[in-house]
């Protein structure tokens, strides 16, 4: 069983910076963050897979590459979503999950095997 925490919401005006993290109980090689925005479905946002403690493959949805960064510190437990010039659209509650059984090639935001799940942390950007 992991528990996963997140922190960082809040609210920005469009262009501003957030930082959102996400304490984890236990270790998972593969970690995403996902997002909702009122009325839609979620949608994953960005994974991350921890082949060492300082080596990691990282993939994006196109809508945020560029502006957002997905990060890890192995030490700490602890998973992290740098936002960047942030726009409206990315107003959403954003969930980071964990998945304890995919590979490298497999950990995906289209993944059935994210089981572990937060609370959710929400950003709100304003225009």
């Amino acid at each position: 069983q992991v528990q996963l925490v997140e922190f960082g919401g809040g609210s920005v005006q469009a262009g501003g910076t957030l930082r959102l993290s996400c304490a984890a109980s236990g270790y998972t090689k593969c970690m995403a963050w996902f997002r909702q925005a009122p009325g839609k479905e979620r949608e994953g946002v960005a994974t991350i897979y921890s082949f060492a403690v300082d080596t990691f493959d990282t993939n994006y949805v196109d809508s945020v590459k560029g502006r957002f960064t997905i990060s890890r510190d192995n030490s700490k437990n602890t998973l992290y979503l740098q936002m960047n010039d942030l726009k409206p659209e990315d107003t959403a509650m954003y969930y980071c999950a964990a998945d304890p059984r995919s590979s490298s090639s497999t950990c995906s935001t289209r993944s059935y095997n994210f089981t572990y799940w937060g609370q959710g942390t929400q950003v709100i950007v304003s225009s």
